[in-house]
């Protein structure tokens, strides 16, 4: 797929997400890698987050380097938005860890939230090598590698994931999603619905409108409304899919897509 259609993609991903966000599916799945936060604290709980990572920081500032307290304190720090300097703390902690394969693994999760997959492949692979078993690591070195555009090397870690924990709908979800994001959408579309045949979890609806996004960029629209209808009102359904019928009218888009599917 050319460079300029991948923000398509991405952005009518981003449409579905937003749009399906209710109480119901805003806690499907708390990985920041994945879904981002869909929630607001209320004042109360936010001003007792402050006050808790403040407690954190005095006493990372004592122990620096103390995994148990930095790995809490980075995790406070990510919840109030502070990313970067969450990072900071984790990389403290892996200088003083640098054969824990988690604390290298939260590392490198923390940095493809800030949008640093290239990192984030470095300490993810080290990671790997590490604990060989942890199949949450190649899932996430899969996402790295997908944030590059580097589809085939991603697809290889999910697959090495999948390995591991056969079965697995989050990695399933990412590994179609991968195949969607090169264009492949009939792919992206049969592991979606492998995915879907697996037994119920709460990711599944998730999962389920991204089958509908493949499915409506391949210009099933009726087919992805009946999909969409299941989790998300009627309303926020036909939002939805007049945006992705807009898109897909832009001069070019569809024939980009078509060739890309018909080239791969």
């Amino acid at each position: 797929m050319k460079r300029h259609v991948l923000p398509l993609l991405t952005t009518a991903l981003l449409a579905v997400v937003i749009a399906g966000c209710s109480n119901k599916s805003a806690k499907l799945d708390s990985d920041p890698i994945t879904t981002g936060s869909t929630s607001t604290a209320a004042p109360a709980a936010e001003a007792g987050s402050y006050i808790k990572t403040r407690e954190l920081e005095q006493a990372w500032q004592q122990k620096p380097g103390d995994e148990a307290i930095g790995l809490a304190y980075a995790d406070a720090l990510n919840k109030l938005g502070q990313q970067n300097a969450a990072l900071d703390v984790l990389k403290a902690i892996s200088v003083a860890h640098g054969n824990d394969a988690v604390v290298q693994a939260k590392i490198g999760k923390q940095l493809l939230v800030a949008g640093r997959p290239g990192e984030a492949v470095t300490v993810l692979e080290r990671a790997a090598v590490a604990n060989p078993n942890d199949w949450k690591i190649f899932s996430a070195l899969g996402t790295a590698y997908d944030q590059q555009g580097q589809y085939e090397q991603a697809r290889n870690q999910y697959n090495k994931a999948l390995a591991l924990q056969p079965g697995s709908i989050a990695v399933q979800n990412n590994l179609g999603m991968s195949f969607a994001l090169q264009g492949k959408l009939p792919e992206a579309e049969k592991v979606l619905n492998m995915a879907l045949a697996e037994p119920g979890s709460a990711a599944i609806p998730r999962v389920r409108q991204n089958l509908a996004l493949v499915v409506g960029l391949q210009g099933r629209f009726d087919e992805a409304r009946k999909i969409a209808a299941a989790d998300l009102p009627p309303a926020q359904v036909e939002m939805n899919l007049a945006y992705l019928q807009q898109m897909l009218a832009k001069p070019n888009t569809w024939a980009e897509l078509s060739k890309d599917n018909a080239a791969n």
